[in-house]
């Protein structure tokens, strides 16, 4: 159990570094925006990546690690709740419009990328 918890921390560093650099990123190649674009960028790649880990793990035998990818890094990359802390600051500004769309975009295009990588992933495997 130790083993298993080390893996999930030393993956949540990595993925929290590599979420905090896209946000660094997304705000030096765009500059500050009103709109969270860093956030909807790492939920949306790391549904993605999941779907094609997921994908990858299972053909290939690699589900031991899950708890370092899915649940580490993954799970310090996206950023449910920084998604919602984002949400409420949008309706506390009463950017209700912008809070719909951000909402709406992050679900549909995490869920989306997550399907749009399995499949990917399935044909390359295949």
């Amino acid at each position: 159990m130790i083993v298993t918890l080390l893996q999930v921390a030393l993956g949540g560093a990595i993925g929290a570094m590599g979420r905090y650099l896209t946000g660094v990123a997304v705000f030096k190649l765009l500059g500050a925006m009103a709109f969270p674009l860093g956030v909807i960028t790492v939920n949306v790649v790391g549904s993605a990546i999941m779907g094609m880990f997921a994908e990858l793990a299972a053909a290939r035998g690699l589900t031991h690690l899950g708890p370092f990818v899915m649940t580490g890094m993954l799970g310090g990359f996206t950023t449910f709740s920084a998604f919602s802390l984002e949400t409420v600051s949008l309706i506390e500004r009463g950017d209700m419009g912008l809070a719909a769309l951000y909402v709406g975009l992050s679900v549909v295009l995490s869920i989306g990328a997550l399907f749009v990588a399995m499949t990917w992933m399935r044909g390359v495997l295949a």
